[in-house]
C-alpha cells in the first residue's frame, strides 16, 4: 500500500521500513523543483482515504555523488550458510560456492538487509528440500521464493495484496535468472481462497495477519510439512506461542536476530 502511495505521489525513489514498534515508515524522494510544502500537500491528498498516515520528518537533502552513496549503503550481505543478498551492481564480486539473491533495494518490502528477511531465509535454508512446493505468503519483493527456487524447490505461489508489489516480483525474477513458470503470482488476502497443499509455507509479516492465518495453515501444509514466520518483535514471542498452540502447531525451532523473532513450525503428531 505504502509503495503505491509513493508512487501516486510521484516520488523519484523511495524505501520501506519495518520498525520495532510495528508501524511502517515510508521514505520518499522528491524533485526539487518544488518547495517541500508542495510534495507534502501532494502526498497527503495521495493518502486522504488512507488510515493512520502521518509525514514524520521532512526536509531537503543536499547533493551528493548518489550513485557512489547507494552502492556503498547496500553491500553484499551474508545470510545463512550459504546464502548472499545484494544489488545487482555487486555481481562482479561473487564468489562461485555461494547462491546469491539479486533485489534491487527499496523496491518492496523484504529487501534481506532487514533482520527478520533474514531470520526467515536463515530457516528456508534449513527446512527446504529439493523438489518442495512452497507458498510465499506476503512476499513483498520475491526474495523467499526466489530463494526457495534457488534452493532446489520446484514451484512457489508467492500472494500478496498489493497488486502493485507483484510487478516488482516479476522484475526481481527476472533479475535472479528464476524461470516465471516455477513462480505463480497470485493477489491475495493472507490465505483466503488458498486450496493448495505445499511443503514449506512462507510469511515474513506482523504480527496481526500471521496470528490471523494461523488457524488455516495446517491444512496447507499437513502433517508433514513446515511453516516458517517471520517479522515478529522476541517481545511477541509469547502472545504467536499462545496462536501456534490453539492452532495444533509447535516449535520446530526458533531464531532470534537483533530484537526480531522467527520461528520453524509444524502441526502436531
Amino acid at each position: 500500500m505504502l509503495m503505491s502511495l509513493a508512487n501516486v505521489a510521484e516520488c523519484i525513489g523511495s524505501e520501506v521500513q519495518s520498525l520495532p514498534n510495528g508501524d511502517t515508515r515510508l521514505r520518499a524522494y522528491f524533485l526539487n523543483k518544488e518547495d517541500i510544502s508542495y510534495w507534502e500537500d501532494k502526498l497527503l491528498a495521495a493518502a486522504e482515504n488512507m488510515c493512520k498516515i502521518e509525514i514524520e520528518d521532512a526536509g531537503k537533502v543536499e547533493n551528493q555523488p548518489w550513485h557512489t552513496v547507494v552502492k556503498e549503503a547496500f553491500p553484499p550481505l551474508p545470510v545463512g550458510k550459504n546464502l548472499v543478498v545484494l544489488a545487482p551492481w555487486h555481481k562482479d564480486e561473487l564468489d562461485g560456492k555461494v547462491t546469491p539473491l539479486f533485489i534491487n533495494p527499496g523496491s518492496a518490502f523484504g529487501t534481506g538487509y532487514h533482520e527478520s528477511t533474514q531470520i526467515a531465509l536463515t530457516l528456508l535454508e534449513k527446512y527446504i528440500t529439493r523438489g518442495a512446493k512452497v507458498a510465499d505468503i506476503g512476499t513483498g519483493s520475491g526474495i523467499l521464493s526466489i530463494a526457495a527456487i534457488k534452493l532446489g524447490a520446484s514451484s512457489s505461489t508467492a500472494r500478496d495484496i498489493d497488486a502493485t508489489v507483484l510487478e516488482e516480483v516479476a522484475n526481481n525474477l527476472e533479475l535472479n535468472g528464476v524461470a516465471k513458470s516455477k513462480v505463480t503470482l497470485e493477489r491475495g488476502d493472507l490465505l483466503k481462497g488458498f486450496d493448495k497443499q505445499v511443503d514449506i509455507l512462507m510469511a515474513n509479516i506482523l504480527l496481526d495477519p500471521l496470528t490471523t492465518m494461523l488457524p488455516y495453515v495446517p491444512s496447507v501444509i499437513g502433517k508433514s510439512g513446515k511453516a516458517i514466520f517471520s517479522g515478529m518483535l522476541e517481545a511477541e514471542k509469547p502472545i504467536f506461542l499462545e496462536a501456534l498452540a490453539s492452532a495444533n502447531m509447535e516449535v520446530a525451532e526458533e531464531f532470534v536476530k537483533g530484537e526480531w523473532w522467527g520461528v520453524a513450525a509444524k502441526v502436531k503428531a
